[in-house]
């Protein structure tokens, strides 16, 4: 068991067929959802918003060229309006498409539990060359509105991992987090510290989330992470059985002030997981706001972008 600390001039006839287009095109941005709260976005509840899956292809040729870099313009146009309302000192990079087969995710080394090598990868980083990162927030004991509208006007895709114990008062907010294209994933029942408990207990605290969140939100995620960063071999095998593909812990985590980081070199590398909280003044010098303005700038002058968990894992 690994311990850690918690913590994107032609005719009039070229003209008409180009603005046809992308007309449809927005038709089809706003069908899909666009709302990029998560890249999951408003396309829905798997992964349509990266692919646009099942969609017709648009027409091909100059015209649609055309239509598709003028919509190009608007959307990073809206981007700049967005970052400025929000407060975001740079534009927010834009992500490139997710890969059309997602990387083989391993556990990192020295994160390995005896006879593991079939469970469930424990990793903090996804293996990828693109200068992305992925934002991932845990808990969920701020139901923060500003949050919502925020991420989707910047369109910044994120992550839930949530405790029952923390949203039981509010699915709603979680609901409408998830309709505007947030994933929604296991972080217990109760936030328990996991390698102290029976396998038994363990099973209650982590398929238990599983059912909760089906109740709630209609789907059994794929995704865990465990309170604390802590977990031994039962936590993993108890996770595999009721439904988890994956183990994501994390790289860096941000605060509305400053990043802490777990890599020697204090900086971020292709494909890293950023780690926050659904907190607020309360537990911070700041809100969720703040804390998103503080994370999108270090991660924006470093170069990179935010992607779409979901779609890499």
């Amino acid at each position: 068991m690994q311990l850690v600390r918690q913590k994107e001039k032609v005719t009039a006839k070229r003209h008409r067929a180009a603005c046809a287009i992308l007309v449809a095109l927005l038709a089809g941005a706003a069908a899909s959802g666009c709302a990029g709260g998560s890249g999951e976005g408003a396309a829905g509840p798997d992964r349509q918003a990266g692919g646009q899956q099942g969609a017709a292809a648009p027409p091909a040729g100059p015209a649609a060229a055309e239509a598709k870099a003028e919509l190009l313009k608007q959307e990073q146009a809206a981007r700049v309006v967005a970052a400025k309302k929000w407060g975001l000192a740079k534009v927010p990079l834009v992500a490139p498409p997710p890969p059309a087969v997602r990387p083989h995710v391993t556990t990192r080394d020295g994160f390995e539990v005896e006879g593991g090598e079939k469970l469930p990868p424990v990793f903090t980083t996804v293996p990828t060359k693109e200068r992305i990162v992925f934002l991932t927030m845990d808990d969920g004991a701020e139901k923060d509105p500003e949050l919502l509208r925020m991420m989707t006007e910047l369109k910044i895709p994120y992550s839930a991992f949530l405790s029952d114990y923390e949203v039981s008062d509010d699915y709603g907010y979680f609901k409408d987090m998830q309709t505007r294209g947030v994933s929604l994933n296991n972080h217990t029942l109760n936030h328990r510290y996991l390698p102290g408990l029976s396998e038994a207990e363990q099973r209650r605290e982590i398929c238990g989330e599983q059912e909760k969140l089906e109740k709630h939100f209609g789907k059994r995620p794929t995704l865990f992470r465990p309170p604390y960063g802590n977990y031994n071999g039962d936590t993993l095998r108890v996770a595999e059985s009721c439904g988890i593909k994956a183990v994501p812990l994390w790289a860096a985590e941000a605060f509305p002030d400053h990043m802490e980081w777990r890599e020697w070199d204090q900086d971020l590398h292709p494909g890293d997981i950023i780690l926050t909280h659904f907190r607020g003044r309360e537990d911070w010098d700041g809100s969720m706001a703040d804390m998103i303005r503080n994370v999108m700038k270090t991660v924006t002058d470093k170069g990179y972008a935010v992607a779409r968990l979901e779609d890499y894992v």
